[in-house]
């Protein structure tokens, strides 16, 4: 590579950064408003919110299709960043569900809007993908593995781990949903314990089979 190709490459590269950091401020104003405003905060509210104009953010988004799903990337990230995942691994499944639970259920308690916003995709021509089912399947794809390390230390089969992972994320989304629909009437940790008496008794059962097997 020549001099004039490098600087070129650098120049690019420097640009592209510049780009994504710009986006990454843009939507940490969004997220700003949608808390502010609500789930059916406006462009010109998410602007002055971000210290900027519709047209900044139409030239980095395209439109509000594409500032959702920058927004729904964002919100999902910080969820994982949330849940116990990483430590999922040394976790009894049951309290891993009851975890993973009370840190789901933290999140939507904190941010009501921006719950609603994210779960809300825009009507338009632009099409958005379903935000709720992809991120309850890389959670349960991550549950799922750890679920499949407690089998083996059991020394049960890790067939089910998969079925059982995503029916206990599942299963919590619908909690969730329900819990923030009714405005949060129960407190966070009866629902999270509810979670519990309901998942527990069945992950205890395995470990009782595999103690009664000649």
């Amino acid at each position: 590579m020549n001099k004039v190709e490098h600087a070129v490459d650098g120049r690019a590269a420097r640009w592209e950064e510049h780009n994504a950091q710009r986006r990454r401020v843009l939507v940490e104003g969004a997220v700003k408003a949608i808390r502010a405003h609500g789930p059916g905060v406006g462009m010109d509210e998410i602007a002055a919110m971000a210290g900027t104009s519709k047209t900044v953010l139409y030239r980095h988004f395209g439109d509000k299709a594409g500032l959702y799903q920058a927004v729904v990337a964002s919100v999902h990230a910080f969820i994982l960043r949330k849940l116990p995942l990483a430590e999922g691994d040394h976790l009894h499944p049951a309290d891993l569900v009851s975890q993973v639970a009370d840190a789901y259920l933290a999140v939507v308690e904190r941010d009501r809007n921006l719950y609603f916003f994210v779960t809300s995709r825009p009507t338009g021509d632009t099409p958005t993908s379903d935000p709720v089912g992809s991120i309850t399947a890389r959670i349960g794809d991550q549950v799922a593995d750890s679920m499949r390390a407690w089998l083996r230390r059991e020394g049960l089969s890790e067939d089910p781990a998969n079925i059982w992972a995503h029916g206990a994320v599942g299963y919590i989304w619908a909690v969730a949903d329900r819990w923030i629909v009714t405005n949060l009437r129960r407190p966070r940790a009866d629902v999270v314990a509810y979670i519990d008496q309901f998942f527990r008794p069945a992950f205890e059962a395995q470990q009782a089979q595999r103690s009664d097997t000649p």
